[in-house]
Formats: structure tokens, C-alpha cells, sequence
């Protein structure tokens, strides 16, 4: 997305750029008038965003809302840091991880306090770890962490009770090797697994080779049962029928 690209950018030059956003016209006609009159990029953006606040009238002026009270200073979640285990709203299979389904229709139907990332790769790639934790919803803490530390996590029962967490897993590999280390998840919901070189496509959200596939069917020889779909609306696939799929595709591509 234009933000993932931008961002990524700015991550390098954080030090002399600075991102504006929500463009109006007081502050095009500023940042063409102060470019040459501001000494940093960090100066001018500041510049344009007060400018851009004060751009904004309304017409009759009884309409504009009164200035607010600060806000309070938001209350720790119940029983946050206290004896008791999390407890588990929503565990996923989504190679985009947080993204815009994730945030706005899951969070929502599930309502967790917390969104743990849960992998190895992601947790060692600084930028992939920025983007997550900006892209959490307002109210909910984004983490990324490496599996071992979610098993360790999971089996502590004296600093996390109250809170409900969304796990999300970038394949089923990750999701099988938690799981198997203590993680007590019952049931998985299944998002999207993204095409790469050596997987078959047998939907249009789902890709998958022989490991995926061995993933999958050992979680299901443990009890783990699957929620197949991307968002809440939708109507639940079966997971057996897609992979007796992939698994024809495969062997078809051996022969």
C-alpha cells in the first residue's frame, strides 16, 4: 500500500523526513509558500499540520465543535499484570498478518486487548515489526514475537490475567510448532496463505505445498479444529476438501 511503501522509506531517514497525511488546501498553498522559508523537513510539517487544522471551517460557526477536555489517562485493561492465564479470542493463519480485515472486523467481533504477531522471521525484520504495531486498531497493543517466547508465554499463569489475544501466525508450520510447544489453542481460523514458487492454488486465498499440507493434517491428528474463511461474514469452508485438492494438485505435479 502507498503507507507500507512510504513508511518503509521514511524507516531509513527518519532523522531529516517527516510524513504528512489528510492533504487539504491551506496546507498545499503553505507547504508551496514555507518549502523555502523552513530550515527542516521536520519544521515544515509541523508548520502544515497546524495550518491544516486551522483550514478547516465550518459555516455557521455554531457548528464547530467546542474544544475538547485532555483526555483521561487510559485505564490498564482488568486485571492486567495479575494472577491468570491469557485467554485466547482468536488464533489465525494469515501470511499478511495484521491488515485492514484483521483490524476493523476481527477485532471487532472478537474484541481483544492485545494482537501477538507470532514468528520467528518477523520478529528479526525491524521494519515488518514498525508496520504491525502502527497498523494495531485504536485501544488494542500489537506484538511480534518469536514462537519460543509465545510457548513461554502461554504457560505463565501469574502476570496475564484479563487478557484477551488475537494470535496471528504467518503459516501453519508456525501455528503446529506453538501449539506442539503448549500453546492451548483449540481451533484456528484459516485467513489467506499466499502463492509462492512450489504451492498449488486450489481457492483464491489459500496456497499451499506438501509441508503446509503435513502441517495441517498433524494439528488436525492433535484435536485442532479449523475455521476456514477470511472474515467473520463469510461462510465457513472445509478444510478437508481443500487440502484432499492441494494434495491431487501436487501429486499430479509429481507424476
Amino acid at each position: 500500500s502507498p503507507f507500507n511503501q512510504a513508511n518503509g522509506i521514511f524507516e531509513e531517514h527518519k532523522d531529516k523526513w517527516a510524513i504528512v497525511t489528510g492533504l487539504n488546501l491551506p496546507m498545499l498553498i503553505e507547504a508551496y509558500g514555507a518549502r523555502l522559508s523552513t530550515n527542516s523537513a521536520h519544521e515544515l510539517a509541523a508548520h502544515l499540520v497546524d495550518a491544516g487544522r486551522q483550514g478547516v471551517k465550518v459555516k455557521p460557526e455554531s457548528l464547530e465543535p467546542k474544544p475538547k477536555a485532555a483526555p483521561a489517562k487510559a485505564a490498564a485493561p482488568v486485571n492486567a499484570g495479575k494472577p491468570g492465564k491469557m485467554e485466547y479470542v482468536l488464533a489465525r493463519i494469515d501470511s499478511r498478518l495484521l491488515h485492514g480485515q484483521v483490524a476493523t472486523t476481527w477485532t471487532k467481533t472478537t474484541n481483544p486487548n492485545r494482537i501477538i504477531v507470532v514468528s520467528d522471521n518477523v520478529a528479526k525484520d525491524n521494519m515488518r515489526s514498525t508496520l504491525i504495531k502502527e497498523a494495531a486498531p485504536a485501544g488494542v497493543k500489537a506484538h511480534v514475537i518469536p514462537i519460543d517466547q509465545m510457548i513461554k508465554i502461554a504457560k505463565d499463569d501469574k502476570h496475564f490475567g484479563g487478557q484477551r489475544v488475537m494470535l496471528l501466525f504467518e503459516t501453519p508450520e508456525d501455528a503446529q510448532r506453538a501449539i506442539e510447544g503448549g500453546v492451548p489453542l483449540k481451533e484456528v481460523n484459516v485467513g489467506s496463505m499466499a502463492h509462492s514458487v512450489g504451492k498449488v492454488q486450489p481457492n483464491k486465498v489459500l496456497a499451499f505445498d506438501q509441508t503446509d499440507i503435513d502441517s495441517f493434517k498433524k494439528m488436525e491428528s492433535e484435536g485442532i479444529t479449523f475455521d476456514v474463511r477470511k472474515v467473520p461474514a463469510d461462510s465457513k469452508d472445509n478444510l478437508d476438501h481443500i487440502l484432499a485438492s492441494a494434495q491431487a494438485e501436487l501429486d499430479k505435479q509429481k507424476q
